[in-house]
């Protein structure tokens, strides 16, 4: 079947079971071929192509409420609702989105990149619905890993006391991202080999029915038989105490059985949890073979082999130099210990993991408690070293605010991802970081300008013992300079002059400094001699620095990849104001006021107005005012 062809879901309701196998065959052989050009999120969706199928065919979306969890695994949710046409730009810049997205389509009534949000979102749903008085399902789908965050379980206890009707699809493919952990991983353990409780209760009823109706002893003594059962064949009965009518464990690579789930879930009032258990990049060996979660999201790879199309570095990727930095000071300082929520492959911790057992902990995807626990970690004199993505530091602001910093906790955090980190989109830019811990007392923020005083700036972060302090990093590789052999702390609050110059200063730090560079030299050229300076420490600012930039009068513009809103250009400009220099013209240049869409980081760097170029024509004309204002006086 040519799946460009598909407008909508609808015609799934007309085909056969040998047509819907050949049609996930054909699905499946898309996703691989489409992938291995653009990359992208193969293993989720390869897990739930019947799935997908099933709940098209069964219910009417757009009406019918599908919500998508984290969303990664909506690529056959596109194709099947009329996007196949447009793959060749998955993930590229102005093309179809990695993620839900409304402007795409209708049937996307959620979006997300986060995980463990689909369950509240539905509840809203049903909730508008009930007012209303509308009669559509809600069918939110979310994944085993999500299930452990914390929002899903307030929601799961919200829609159980309600008893709000409500369809849960739990697609339990055993990882998230990485392997799963927790308690509640081990609950769906047991309910997978328990086998279905459900067929066997059927039958006891069955049973039970053929009783003479000799009074209602008798029926309630039916009941209690019933509900002994439950507790026999499915451990803890977790979902049923909850609220839920759980059925499962379903095959979900298997139509009967997710048909005739699903249809049994519609007649049932209240909530229902399907536990649906697919496999992880089902029908791609590479994919299915995956232990530890890199056949999760991909770039490009060879179909015949399953080999990644990577280009060449001789710089390390910057996850990995601040993980090996700490793992060889961890060998001479035992109170380092590191943890991640559900990240250790993207942290690149697992060398970590395997050299410190003991002092690792994954904690699933739950970064509120893992923020939390750091701090309860760093009141008994230990160092931890909180490794998460900056889009996901976001989720637990309050902890950082309350828990670390408040009480100015030695927390090291590691923030990996941060500025643009391209293809993920909007959901995963790391650009609010700066924005929303520059206002917390105590708070250190860092960037380093190369890999090399990236090491030194670890080294900083480990023996600073005055309260909290954040690393900032970003995707990718490093320059692949030079590196020390012995790591050097650098003095907290100190900046560093990388070119005089004496018409105008760039402050600047992390990813945009080559730019800043490859600005002067150009303006260099014009007549024009601009000095830079690598801000690396974005919080404490460099008052003495500054203090002498501003005596000599000349314009300052900052750069930064991160939101203008609250960011470092606008702690430049309040110390200006506090420091009585408010005729010193001071200018931004960053992330502005909108959400940035998907497409390669140097795409999206000239979509906002952020290159080299521009900062040569931005300082050409402020240089030039400058000196018009200069004659005036």
């Amino acid at each position: 079947m040519d799946l460009t062809t598909i407008d909508n879901p609808s015609f799934l309701k007309k085909l056969d079971k040998e047509q819907m196998l050949e049609l996930a065959k054909s699905i499946r052989e898309f996703l691989i071929e489409k992938l291995s050009v653009t990359g992208g999120h193969i293993g989720p969706n390869l897990g739930v192509v019947e799935l997908t199928m099933a709940l098209h065919r069964h219910f009417d979306s757009p009406n019918d409420k599908i919500i998508w969890d984290v969303g990664h695994q909506a690529y056959v949710h596109k194709i099947l609702t009329g996007r196949a046409g447009d793959f060749d730009s998955l993930r590229q810049y102005k093309g179809l989105c990695g993620f839900p997205k409304m402007i795409e389509s209708e049937h996307d009534v959620w979006e997300t990149g986060h995980s463990s949000t689909s369950l509240s979102a539905a509840m809203g749903m049903a909730a508008a619905r009930d007012i209303k008085g509308d009669s559509n399902y809600v069918i939110p789908v979310i994944g085993d890993g999500a299930l452990t965050g914390g929002m899903a379980l307030e929601a799961l206890n919200h829609i159980g006391d309600a008893k709000t009707d409500m369809i849960v699809v739990l697609n339990d493919n055993e990882m998230s991202i990485a392997p799963n952990v927790g308690a509640l991983h081990a609950v769906l353990g047991k309910l997978r080999t328990a086998g279905k409780y459900n067929s066997a209760k059927d039958e006891l009823e069955y049973i039970l029915k053929k009783i003479p109706a000799i009074g209602g002893k008798v029926a309630s003594a039916a009941e209690r038989v019933k509900d002994s059962l439950k507790y026999l064949l499915v451990s803890g009965v977790f979902f049923e105490e909850m609220g839920f009518t759980y059925l499962g464990p379903i095959d979900g690579h298997d139509f009967n059985d997710l048909e005739r789930n699903i249809q049994y879930a519609k007649k049932v009032d209240g909530p229902v949890l399907l536990h649906v258990i697919t496999k992880k990049g089902k029908g791609y060996r590479p994919a299915e073979n995956d232990k530890i979660g890199t056949w999760h999201g991909t770039g490009p790879y060879k179909i015949e082999t399953g080999d990644f199309v990577k280009s060449p570095s001789v710089a390390p990727s910057w996850s990995g130099l601040v993980a090996e930095t700490v793992r060889e000071i961890a060998r001479d300082d035992r109170r380092i210990v590191a943890i991640t929520p559900a990240m250790p492959v993207g942290s690149k911790l697992e060398s970590f993991a395997a050299e410190f057992p003991d002092r690792f902990f994954d904690v699933g995807i739950a970064e509120q408690h893992a923020t939390t626990m750091a701090a309860g970690l760093a009141t008994q004199g230990m160092k931890p070293f909180l490794a998460i993505y900056s889009t996901f530091l976001q989720r637990a602001y309050d902890q950082v605010l309350h828990d670390i910093s408040r009480q100015n906790l030695n927390v090291f955090i590691g923030i990996d991802r941060a500025g643009l980190v391209g293809a993920d989109g909007e959901t995963h830019q790391g650009v609010f970081d700066i924005a929303f811990l520059r206002h917390m007392p105590n708070m250190v923020i860092m960037m380093p300008k190369d890999e090399n005083e990236g090491q030194h700036m670890v080294k900083t972060a480990i023996e600073y013992n005055d309260g909290p302090i954040a690393l900032r990093y970003p995707r990718g590789n490093g320059l692949g300079v030079p590196m020390d052999d012995r790591l050097s702390p650098i003095p907290i609050g100190t900046w560093e002059v990388l070119r005089e110059g004496k018409d105008a200063a760039i402050l600047t730090f992390g990813t945009t400094i080559p730019m800043a560079l490859e600005a002067a030299e150009t303006l260099s050229q014009k007549g024009v001699q601009v000095k830079v300076i690598n801000a690396r420490f974005i919080k404490p600012l460099d008052t003495k620095m500054l203090d002498a930039l501003f005596a000599t009068g000349m314009p300052i513009l900052t750069v930064e990849e991160a939101v203008l809103a609250g960011g470092f250009g606008s702690a430049v400009l309040e110390y200006a104001q506090d420091s009585g220099h408010v005729d010193i013209p001071i200018h931004r240049m960053g992330i502005p006021d909108y959400f940035i869409e998907h497409g390669s980081v140097t795409e999206l760097l000239v979509e906002i107005g952020m290159t080299a170029g521009h900062i040569v024509d931005h300082m050409e004309t402020v240089v030039k005012e400058h000196a018009v204002e200069r004659e005036q006086v």
